[in-house]
């Protein structure tokens, strides 16, 4: 194949793209970064009428606009750019800061791609006429015995990023394409270069991407120009043990950082926005064996009507660990692992797996 007269081999991999009608046209999200412009690549490979577009998001950062629209050029493809820099605000950005003041470690990925990638994004391709997403997440989508769609983990076990996708739902997976989903990330960076875009080997950033610094307590006070409120640290038994600089700064687990002389070293147990406190103790008060699960979305069933062995997911880079999950109501769910599991945090997103499939998750409450 040649797209502007670069020569690839494309016959030793797998695309997860599934279907082949070239009357399919698709908006491909563009950041660019070379897993999305390899995304573009397959999905013109596989028949679809594509254009490319950017989200802008915020102005924190690098945001690749160039280098997107190049990789467009290269491709063929039109290029647009898509303000949604008021959604991000309001869905992202807002609910990150406010999970913050409330003692709570949000993961800011998840509601991005529910509300702004997976929800405002189709939006906009839908207004252009186009039928289809596709996006470089490294993730796939299947279907059942009974047509409903599957979420699966993405075949190079590093970078799959199920985990931050749970919070699709049926509607929105109808209409998204992963073409990476079959592929390592070495075998993504090769088709890339041997097609010759220049961003074959661009670094990625691990940061938040409106923080690029890392430095939440620092974003939020100048993003909201009001300073964290200062409270206590204490212990176990409610023992004052000096001034913390404000929830932000904190999250459960946390021992570097704190400020404290202590005779043995301590760790974040809880947060407490009543009274802007911070508790600390030893490393054995941070297990336990049980969660509860709010917000939830289920994508491989309706509804748990009974308990189901799992293996769940509490943070991004944890290997899942086995467990026994219950929906309590329409809106939680009860885990309880096999083995008591350090630092479980609220407001981090608990996902359920069977096997490959997500099953399903919740935020940690």
């Amino acid at each position: 194949m040649s797209i502007d007269g670069y020569y690839f081999n494309m016959t030793t991999f797998k695309s997860q793209i599934t279907i082949n009608d070239p009357g399919r046209s698709a908006l491909v999200a563009m950041s660019g970064g070379v897993d999305s412009t390899v995304a573009a690549m397959l999905a013109r490979r596989d028949g679809f009428d594509c254009a490319g577009a950017m989200m802008k998001l915020h102005g924190f950062g690098h945001d690749g606009e160039e280098d997107a629209r190049r990789a467009a050029e290269r491709l063929g493809i039109p290029f647009h750019v898509i303000d949604l820099s008021e959604d991000f605000a309001a869905f992202v950005i807002g609910r990150f800061i406010k999970a913050y003041r409330e003692g709570r470690t949000p993961n800011p990925c998840v509601d991005c791609n529910k509300n702004i990638k997976f929800g405002k994004f189709p939006e906009k391709a839908r207004e252009f006429g186009m039928d289809v997403v596709v996006t470089g997440h490294y993730a796939r989508i299947d279907r059942g015995a009974d047509g409903r769609f599957l979420l699966k983990k993405g075949a190079d076990r590093v970078k799959d990023q199920s985990y931050v996708l749970y919070g699709l739902t049926q509607e929105q997976l109808a209409k998204v394409l992963f073409p990476l989903g079959g592929l390592s990330k070495q075998e993504v960076r090769d088709l890339a270069l041997t097609a010759g875009f220049e961003n074959a080997d661009k670094r990625e950033s691990q940061d938040i991407c409106f923080v690029p610094g890392g430095d939440y307590a620092g974003f939020i006070t100048d993003y909201t120009g009001e300073t964290l409120p200062k409270g206590r640290f204490i212990d176990e038994n409610g023992n004052d043990l000096g001034e913390n600089r404000g929830l932000a700064c904190y999250t459960i687990g946390q021992r570097r950082g704190l400020g404290l002389a202590m005779p043995h070293p301590v760790y974040v147990l809880d947060i407490k926005p009543q009274d802007n406190t911070v508790v600390v103790g030893g490393s054995e008060l941070l297990y336990t064996k049980t969660l509860r699960a709010a917000d939830i979305n289920l994508i491989a069933a309706d509804k748990l009507e009974n308990p189901i062995r799992a293996r769940v997911k509490i943070r991004y880079r944890q290997p899942e660990q086995p467990a026994t999950v219950r929906q309590i109501g329409e809106d939680a769910l009860l885990i309880e692992f096999d083995e008591p599991q350090r630092a479980i945090t609220k407001g981090q997103a608990a996902v359920v797996y069977d096997g490959d499939i997500v099953i399903g998750g919740g935020t940690i409450i």
